[in-house]
């Protein structure tokens, strides 16, 4: 029986996890995602299985692979993922390699517990108050405007509850305080932080590695978020290798610090009024952009498979001698047609690296860069067509 890689969602993390693995001469790639997810377009799997959502699917779908395959690595892209992962731990720990330290994930999944090992380890963080209850809801006033208010660990996949609002003024904050009050009701706590000023296009950086169980970072790479969609507290669109110094010595004092495992992303933003890099979140999956260490020569994906099936690890150092510029091409065309002024930032992602490249783009497996634009093409048509019909009725 042969070992096999297993990754867990479809999505733009995923097929940059399987491009790394494929790229490494690891055979057996399996994918396991729904319906309609980039990923299931690529040729570079050994097999593709549709899995519902829910702990059950992916239960049974891991045991069912347990008898094929010798050992299973897996590689989760999604905080939910992790959860499942963690809850059936004990029924999968025989053949699976699981790529977090399930004895504090509870706990480190919270940002209030990254910002209280800041605390202890001396990494900046924003002034933040946790609100766990009704009385609690006071402390903002204490913050100063504008504060960012966010679910204390990921809840917008599995609720109605926002994944993060900004409120410019107290005010604003009051009118939507009655809601925020019937979400602690149901048991869902807030993590309320002041919002370092300035603009997010460049001044968001990472630090990312794979750490294994025996404490040993094999491989780490640090790089620059250099635009966000749809807006600054968004997703990647653009991204480079480059950061400075402080990333890495910040970045690695926190997973050693809070004794993280498998593939760990801490991420900061540089706030000029102080001159210091503010941890924003970590994040224990690989993120969106990961490929950009890939690039620039740490393979931590496959540091985490060799790990994960007993071979020896070899040592990767980033490069960071040519200025890479990643972007993803749907997020890049979008912010070309939404936001205004986002001209200069799409020549600068697009043309303005030492090497420039399409997160997607593979000569080799079009079909997944295909989809993906087919898909984003028909997002605008439908975005226009939904426009002029409003404009319409309003003209009418």
């Amino acid at each position: 029986m042969e070992n096999c890689a297993v990754v867990i969602g479809g999505y733009v993390n995923g097929y940059s996890i399987i491009s790394e693995l494929y790229n490494c001469k690891v055979s057996n790639i399996i994918l396991l995602s729904s319906k309609g997810e980039l990923s299931n377009f690529s040729n570079k799997l050994k097999e593709k299985i549709i899995i519902s959502s829910g702990v059950d699917s992916l239960h049974n779908t891991l045991l069912d692979l347990s008898t094929k395959y010798k050992r299973l690595i897996l590689f989760p892209t999604s905080d939910i993922h992790l959860e499942y992962l963690v809850e059936i731990y004990e029924d999968i720990r025989s053949f699976c390699y699981v790529p977090v330290n399930v004895e504090n994930f509870s706990s480190v999944i919270k940002k209030s517990i990254q910002y209280d090992f800041c605390d202890r380890l001396d990494v900046p963080f924003p002034k933040t108050i946790n609100i766990k209850n009704l009385n609690e809801i006071k402390e903002v006033e204490d913050l100063m405007f504008p504060i960012i208010v966010k679910p204390d660990t990921r809840e917008d996949l599995e609720s109605d509850v926002f994944r993060n609002i900004i409120f410019e003024t107290k005010d604003d904050f009051d009118k939507y305080k009655s809601t925020l009050i019937d979400f602690l009701k149901k048991g869902i706590t807030f993590l309320i932080s002041e919002v370092i000023p300035g603009d997010t296009n460049e001044n968001i950086f990472a630090y990312v590695c794979c750490r294994t169980t025996n404490g040993n970072i094999h491989g780490e790479w640090v790089g620059n978020k250099l635009t966000q969609y749809p807006n600054n507290f968004g997703m990647f669109s653009s991204a480079s290798n480059q950061a400075p110094k402080e990333i890495i010595e910040q970045g690695r004092k926190l997973v050693e610090g809070m004794n993280l495992f498998g593939i760990v992303e801490p991420e900061f933003k540089y706030d000029y009024r102080d001159g210091k890099y503010k941890l924003m979140e970590i994040n224990l999956r690989s993120m969106m952009w990961h490929r950009v260490g890939f690039l620039d020569g740490v393979n931590l994906h496959y540091q985490q498979y060799l790990y994960g099936v007993g071979d020896s690890v070899p040592i990767y150092n980033q490069h960071r001698q040519k200025r890479i510029h990643m972007y993803y091409t749907k997020h890049e065309i979008f912010n070309l047609i939404y936001r205004k002024g986002y001209l200069k930032f799409f020549i600068n992602n697009r043309f303005k690296g030492d090497f420039n490249t399409s997160v997607l783009y593979d000569k080799k497996d079009p079909k997944v860069f295909i989809y993906d634009f087919i898909v984003s093409l028909l997002l605008i048509f439908k975005s226009l067509f939904k426009y002029k019909k409003n404009v319409k009725k309003f003209n009418l």
